[in-house]
């Protein structure tokens, strides 16, 4: 049995269907999220930092890494996995059974949740692997049951994602995850018996709060479950097929992970602390490019069926300069005042500007490489698999390579998160190019996101932030980083952005003439 998407009239500008228009809509609803995550992320980081100290953030994402790290892969892929089965339907085991899209869904959160057992169990068994440093509190040990939680809020994500409900993702991980994380993160610290810990609950509490919106909305869109029973024998083919996507995921988030991990096995917990506000500065824009996500693997993999491979191409061009427009914009916004926003944290945390920089510039970098495998990981897996672990190990090679280079030269805590920086940013540089022409080569069509545009609006919007600079720290950053981005984004949707692209902020779609002509290419089998 096939299981299409449901009617998405509200989404498309024709009953025919328009990618491009479900693409912008979703994007654009997300992208809204971006900046209701920045709202409530900036408290947990300034509480956090200011409150608890710097070694104890610094320990927490230490412990953070590895819980996420265990929570992919314990969602086995299905971020982008349940799409691809949504879309081909259930298979039959050997009784019969065939599987509704509830059903479908519950089989993988099953599977997910055995696999979160088995992880929480290793951890209690070994928490040093999680906690290198030390711990701050008992409590601590708590966050090791947010593996859960974690792992089945991004499969009923997906499961929303496929039913083009990207509202529920926004509600999830831009408003209640985030909220709650902080204004617990500073209730809790005025509670004598609980304040030891209060990062720890604060962390956990927000992942389960995600997860019941994310089930809240699910419920009301798939109903419970009817005649859903274990299937071994196709849990077992479903995870066997999986384990390229889990790869994928684990090693592209890993890319973003790994340089704390390091850093926490190598160097201080104030090290990685400094380095962690900086990464939770740039998981901003990062996010931006993960607004594109849930919508994308459900168009890409209606195109895949059809064999709409100039489809696809012209997607990713228009997806990647979307992203890499916006983020770029906001790099800028974020790196130019640097020394102000790292004093967010604290006159500790200063030392790590530098490496914020070179995180910002490496998140543009990366943004042909997430779009590239948004279509990989559906038509050359392995391929992809063996290029994102080459990736990875060049960063652990040149991220341990480097910390210890500075700390041969005597170099302090900031020049070491510079150096887990630049090879981040080297291995991401790598993954865009190496992933765009192998995906050139299998669509048979360019892929670059790349436009000069990107370079007019950048110049300007420099010459405005080094202006803003001069100014005292609070207005640099209330009202010199506004302007930054206001000025880029003025010149960028002027001289860069054609009919096709302006859809993207637009709540009327453009007529069907004024979107990218794409080539019709005979339907053949992927």
């Amino acid at each position: 049995m096939s299981i299409p998407p449901p009617s998405t009239e509200t989404l498309r500008p024709d009953k025919g269907g328009d990618d491009m228009a479900t693409l912008a809509k979703g994007g654009r609803i997300n992208t809204l999220g971006f900046f209701l995550r920045l709202l409530g992320g900036i408290p947990f980081l300034f509480v956090g930092f200011r409150l608890y100290g710097v070694d104890e953030m610094g320990r927490f994402a230490a412990a953070f890494v590895v819980i996420e790290i265990f929570a992919l892969i314990c969602a086995l892929g299905e971020k982008r996995g349940l799409a691809q089965r949504l879309s081909e339907g259930a298979e039959e085991d050997g009784d019969g059974a065939e599987g509704s899209p509830t059903n479908l869904v519950f089989d993988g959160m099953l599977t997910s949740l055995l696999f979160s057992l088995a992880a929480c169990a290793l951890l209690f068994a070994f928490p040093m692997i999680i906690f290198p440093s030390g711990t701050n509190s008992e409590y601590d040990m708590w966050m090791i049951a947010a593996i859960p939680g974690f792992a089945l809020t991004e499969i009923l994500l997906a499961a929303q994602a496929y039913r083009y409900d990207i509202a529920t993702t926004v509600r999830a991980r831009a408003v209640v995850e985030p909220w709650t994380k902080s204004l617990l993160v500073a209730g809790l610290f005025f509670v004598p018996a609980l304040a030891s810990g209060g990062i720890a609950l604060a962390f956990v509490a927000s992942i389960y709060a995600a997860l019941f919106t994310a089930a809240w909305s699910f419920v009301k869109t798939y109903g419970w479950p009817k005649g859903w029973r274990p299937r071994p024998r196709y849990l077992l083919k479903m995870t066997a097929r999986a384990l390229p996507l889990i790869g994928a995921d684990v090693i592209e988030r890993g890319t973003r992970l790994l340089d704390v991990f390091l850093l926490g096995q190598f160097t201080s917990a104030g090290t990685v602390g400094i380095y962690w506000f900086a990464k939770e500065v740039v998981s901003l824009p990062q996010k931006l490019k993960s607004s594109f996500e849930p919508i994308l693997s459900p168009v890409i993999t209606k195109n895949l069926k059809i064999g709409n491979m100039s489809a696809i191409a012209a997607q990713v061009r228009q997806v990647g300069f979307w992203i890499i427009a916006l983020q770029a914009g906001t790099a800028l916004m974020l790196g130019i005042p640097g020394e102000a926003v790292m004093g967010l944290g604290g006159p500790a945390i200063v030392g790590g500007t530098g490496a914020l920089a070179i995180l910002l510039a490496a998140e543009v970098v990366a943004s042909m490489a997430v779009v590239s495998e948004s279509v990989l990981v559906y038509i050359a897996r392995k391929r992809n698999l063996a290029i994102s672990l080459g990736v990875i190990t060049l960063q652990a090679v040149l991220t341990v390579g480097l910390i210890l280079l500075v700390q041969h030269l005597g170099y302090g805590e900031g020049f070491q998160a510079a150096g887990a920086a630049a090879a981040l940013f080297a291995a991401l540089a790598v993954s865009s190019l190496v992933k765009a022409l192998v995906l050139k080569t299998l669509l048979k069509a360019p892929v670059s996101n790349w436009r000069w545009a990107l370079v007019y609006a950048a110049a300007p919007a420099v010459v405005v932030g080094f202006a803003a600079t001069y100014l005292p720290e609070w207005m640099e950053i209330v009202f010199g980083g506004p302007a930054i981005l206001a000025v880029y984004m003025w010149v960028i949707w002027k001289r860069g952005f054609g009919e096709e692209d302006k859809v993207l902020f637009r709540k009327n779609v453009v007529p069907a003439d004024a979107l990218p002509e794409l080539e019709k290419s005979p339907q053949t089998k992927v």
